[in-house]
């Protein structure tokens, strides 16, 4: 397929020659077609060209020709987002830019707990590095061997130790970023005392791109874990769940995940992956992933599920023998997504509700979509410590994937997003608005939120150029033909 080139976008290309290397100018469609559709595959754009900077210097170079032009750019790193949140327009109208080039891990300082990483950098390679030092990097997710820093600067990216960690928000200890008009921010100091206005560093945390382009960060580390222990174990509701929760955020600081999922989704994982099988005999209506780095290593465990045993909360129960008997707990987890994307069309939500309603919250809304929407299916499943609810509405039997995405998944959202608003919660927990959700964010949200949004991105972004289309529309300005 040939797609043409803007005269802005022309001009700009070839202000740009002499300026960059010419590996950083990318037409070749066949190395571009990959990276217009999302991980889902549920959004189509079209770039006419791929820009590729290796340093941060060419970033700076190209985002001030595409002001001077007045050509939209949509960053993107390893393009996992769940939103929509890194693919182009269907119309042509921008141009990727592709950081994963700047892959380098400019430091790791174990002894003052940083690194420094640029926004190609994948999550799984900057793991290894914070390990080769005796470090961590305490933020994993099920996308980690693809996903890249910048990224998950840009989405706020959470995953499965947010309980202990708090979210990439509270791991970025400052940021190097290129802003809308070319000029470059280096917040890369790490300073604990910074009191010169707005923190600009963490403006652009979970910013998606649309005020200025992420290209490094500044990551706090921990101490290595001396000890790992990973527990199983079947119980009868998510109200249970959560006591046991609580009992064991009482006896110790270094509960670092406490995931729940239902029968169903370990069912979806089973089929999915040939060789898994599941950890603990029998039925259980709920089930639940529990890691400790507690310095008591498995003894925390085996005391707090043997009372929980005793107690009712729940039914059965098991301790990972060993790191690989671990790992495939995980792999249970990290798999639910792809498992249940294969059982058919969903509509999936990334929601949050406050942590003490989670429990009845999972089972009301999944009765009142089922009840509302007849033949479908409802079910959450996440990260019960911080009140992290995936939650998937499955189509009904033999429903044709193109009616219910162009159909129903509309009606669905708005009946589940109006649930989770009624229950005090939000649409976006983990993944971003993107394009996905933007219309519902501007539904739902309030007044005050919709106008500083909207001031910060006009005073920071005003001819709209950056990620244009994502997470808070911005009518006045317009990107050049």
């Amino acid at each position: 397929m040939t797609v043409s080139l803007s005269p802005a976008q022309s001009a700009m290309l070839g202000a740009l020659a002499s300026r960059i290397n010419a590996k950083s100018i990318v037409t070749d469609r066949d190395v571009i077609a990959p990276w217009e559709t999302d991980w889902r595959r549920r959004y189509h754009g079209t770039a006419p060209a791929m820009l590729a900077p290796a340093s941060t210097a060419e970033v700076a170079t190209i985002v001030a020709a595409a002001a001077a032009h007045r050509v939209a750019l949509v960053p993107q790193g390893g393009n996992s987002s769940m939103v929509g949140g890194a693919t182009p327009p269907a119309d042509g109208s921008a141009l990727l830019l592709s950081l994963r080039r700047l892959d380098r891990i400019r430091r790791v300082d174990a002894e003052a707990g940083l690194a420094i990483a640029e926004a190609g950098v994948i999550l799984a390679e900057l793991h290894a590095a914070a390990i080769a030092v005796d470090r961590r990097f305490p933020l994993t997710l099920g996308a980690r061997g693809t996903a890249t820093i910048g990224g998950l600067v840009s989405t706020n990216a959470g995953g499965t130790q947010v309980l202990r960690f708090g979210s990439m928000r509270a791991l970025v200890a400052g940021v190097e970023a290129v802003l809308a008009d070319g000029t470059i921010h280096d917040g890369l100091a790490a300073l604990r005392k910074d009191n010169r206005g707005w923190n600009l560093d963490q403006l652009l945390v979970g910013a998606e791109g649309t005020l200025a382009i992420v290209t490094a960060a500044a990551l706090r580390l921990v101490p290595a874990a001396r000890t790992r222990s990973i527990a199983w174990a079947g119980t009868d509701s998510p109200a249970s769940a959560l006591r046991l929760l609580r009992r064991c955020q009482m006896a110790s600081d270094a509960i670092e995940s406490f995931e729940i999922l239902p029968r169903e989704s370990l069912a979806a994982v089973l089929a999915y992956l040939p060789a898994a099988r599941a950890p603990i005999a029998g039925e259980h209506a709920w089930h639940l992933l529990i890691e400790s780095t507690d310095p008591r290593g498995d003894a925390l465990l085996e005391t707090l599920l043997a009372d929980a045993l005793d107690a009712g909360l729940i039914a059965d129960a098991t301790i990972a023998a060993n790191e690989a008997q671990g790992q495939a707990f995980w792999q249970l987890r990290d798999s639910i997504s792809d498992a249940e994307r294969a059982t058919g069309p969903a509509s999936q939500h990334d929601i949050a509700v406050p942590v003490d309603t989670m429990p009845a919250f999972m089972i009301d809304a999944a009765a009142a979509c089922d009840a509302r929407f007849p033949g479908t299916h409802a079910s959450g499943f996440g990260h019960l410590g911080d009140g992290n609810v995936h939650f998937h509405v499955r189509a009904a039997p033999g429903t044709d994937p193109a009616r219910w995405y162009a159909e129903d998944v509309p009606v669905v959202t708005r009946f589940v997003d109006d649930l989770v608003t009624a229950a005090g919660g939000t649409i976006a927990a983990e993944h971003g608005i993107g394009q996905m959700k933007r219309e519902e964010l501007e539904r739902l949200a309030s007044p005050a939120r919709l106008t500083a949004l909207r001031a910060v991105k006009a005073a920071m972004d005003p001819l709209g150029i950056l990620n244009p289309g994502k997470l808070v529309a911005l009518a006045s300005a317009r990107p050049g033909p």
